[in-house]
């Protein structure tokens, strides 16, 4: 768990979070202005009470009296008024805030490099951006400007107090360094206890998430009882993280409110003997300090309350930054963006590792022709899909260089460089969506006309008419109302429709029937046609055709050559290999 700094407010993190109130200052300086107001005419009301009691009430003043019913009657209206307006624009100044600061999050989070979710829980994300962001909002509609409204309105009190009577307010001030000193105790436990909360509430999410995903895997393996005992020890976690909370919360408020009586008793104590024996101590003055002492110490209490508030904000702040602070985007220097390229591909003694020290390309070097239907094959952890991987720069490489129509990877604009590359690969992932929406991915340059003279082209218009609502048949999340196969088609027309320079298919026919791959086969051999094709696959049927097989082997180029060339290699790998796989078919 993070170190909780004791501080009670971080003006530098503070300061980052103003940079998205900046476009709204007006209503944040308004707010300000009317937590003034309030905390004005609320110690106004009971001042004019006094004044009521000692000058109009007892000298039985009906006349004056009545007019000063009229003016707390106004002062109270007044504060009503002010109460609604700070309310309302402290809470609509939260909302415009994580507003845009869930905007820039998820514009930071989706120019990631896939290395930073590789090593980052999805369910944690979600977290960040959901309920941590939601919670900043309280730092402006309950923590900040409350805080700044009780601090103003206790700063009045204590000068009323000060001005009507100082012995009343020497008793009151007796009492006021018991509740300044559990206020910082309860502060300071609140803040770990709370970043203990958020903590307990992300490895929930992230478990939650996973579980509910991978729900397959969790039913087929049995695994229902396992999964749910440690759901409940998560649970019993999170529970006591906010347990702690509430035993913070238990002790702290009988402890004011003890205090806050106590006050109140030492003052009718020492008053009353006072009024009694003649002193200069009036009843309005009693009314007052008693009235007065409650508006001191209940703003105490809740400024602890609101520091709950504040520093729980502050925590999911903190948390967010930290994300608006991680560098792991991919560099986009590059300022190439050509309309259309060739698609001549060189990888250049390329050198890559997914961990520091551990090396999984070893030097790469290969030249593929514009046009070429390049097959890659080899065991799983070779190195296969690594090659694509850099090739659309989902990672960087460590040394060496990609080049396409003989210019690095690196110079080319990063949405110019995608642009002119399509990826199918075997887990189609499909958005809970239309089929056309999942299709063009909405781009709207792209007509419902153009899709259907795609889909006719590569052989699944008829399937896609045959669903209930055709292109606008919902597949659902992950597009579970399809099978592999049709997922597998639709994303062939998702590639096919962007016209791409260059085609990547990793493993595409793995998961498929004979009948369904005979159909993808043939989609795949209207995709590749004119176009650079890199295609990766461990079944070495679906490579006979292609122009050039390379064979990899443990981050390394050991064979290249066609079909039949390999073949004809002595104790060649890509022999035994095929050797193996047709020994496997003819049993099966």
């Amino acid at each position: 768990m993070a170190k909780v700094s004791g501080k009670i407010f971080d003006l530098k993190l503070f300061s980052k979070l103003m940079v998205f109130v900046k476009p709204f200052k007006g209503t944040y300086y308004f707010v300000l202005v009317a937590a003034i107001l309030l905390s004005l005419f609320s110690t106004l009301t009971p001042y004019l009470l006094k004044v009521t009691v000692d000058d109009y009430i007892r000298p039985k003043n009906y006349e004056g009296m009545l007019l000063f019913v009229g003016f707390m009657l106004g002062a109270l209206l007044l504060e009503v008024v002010f109460q609604f307006l700070f309310v309302f624009y402290a809470n609509w100044l939260g909302q415009k805030v994580i507003k845009d600061l869930r905007v820039k999050l998820f514009e930071k989070i989706i120019f990631f490099k896939m290395a930073y979710f590789d090593k980052t829980a999805v369910g944690r994300l979600v977290t960040r951006a959901v309920s941590d962001i939601e919670t900043i909002a309280s730092i402006f509609s309950q923590g900040l400007f409350m805080i700044i409204a009780d601090l103003l309105k206790m700063i009045l009190v204590i000068g009323v107090m000060l001005y009507v009577d100082w012995r009343l307010t020497l008793i009151v001030f007796s009492i006021l360094p018991i509740i300044l000193y559990a206020t910082r105790l309860f502060q300071k436990s609140m803040k770990k206890a709370f970043e203990e909360v958020r903590l307990q509430v992300a490895n929930l999410n992230s478990f939650v998430q996973e579980r509910l995903s991978g729900m397959k895997i969790v039913q087929i393996f049995h695994r229902e009882k396992i999964e749910y005992d440690q759901f409940v020890a998560i649970n019993e976690k999170h529970k006591k993280a906010w347990l702690k909370t509430v035993w913070f919360n238990s002790i702290f408020f009988p402890v004011a409110e003890i205090s806050s009586s106590v006050t109140i008793g030492l003052l009718v104590w020492y008053g009353g003997f006072n009024v009694i024996s003649g002193g200069g101590i009036s009843l309005g003055t009693i009314f007052l300090f008693i009235q007065m002492s409650q508006m001191l110490f209940r703003p105490l209490r809740q400024i602890a309350d609101k520091f709950n508030t504040l520093q729980m904000g502050m925590v999911a702040a903190d948390r967010i930054f930290k994300i608006f602070e991680t560098e792991s985007s991919i560099e986009n220097k590059g300022t190439k963006s050509p309309t259309a390229l060739k698609g001549a591909i060189s990888f250049q003694k390329l050198h890559f590792s997914y961990l520091p020290g551990e090396e999984v390309l070893h030097g790469i070097s290969l030249d593929i022709k514009a046009g070429e239907t390049v097959a890659i094959v080899g065991a799983t952890g070779a190195g296969k899909s690594t090659i694509i991987n850099l090739l659309s720069r989902f990672y960087e490489y460590d040394a060496g260089d990609i080049t396409i129509d003989k210019i690095s990877i690196k110079d080319f604009e990063l949405n110019a460089l995608r642009k002119h590359v399509a990826v199918v690969l075997q887990d189609v992932f499909l958005f809970a969506d239309s089929l056309f929406n999942n299709i063009t991915l909405y781009n709207d340059t792209i007509s419902r006309e153009e899709v259907a003279q795609a889909a006719k082209k590569i052989g699944v218009h008829d399937f896609i008419e045959s669903l209930p609502g055709g292109y606008d048949y919902n597949v659902k999340e992950r597009g579970v109302m399809l099978s592999s196969g049709q997922r597998q088609l639709i994303a062939f027309l998702r590639a096919y429709i962007t016209q791409p320079a260059i085609l990547v298919l990793d493993e595409a026919t793995s998961s498929v029937d004979s009948y369904t791959e005979e159909i993808i086969q043939k989609a795949i051999d209207t995709l590749t046609q004119g176009k650079t094709s890199i295609v990766i696959a461990h079944r070495l049927a679906t490579v006979k055709n292609a122009d050039r097989i390379i064979v990899m082997d443990q981050g390394t180029i050991v064979e290249q050559g066609t079909h039949k060339e390999l073949l004809k290699v002595s104790n060649g790998y890509y022999a035994k290999l095929y050797e193996v796989q047709f020994a496997e078919e003819l049993t099966t």
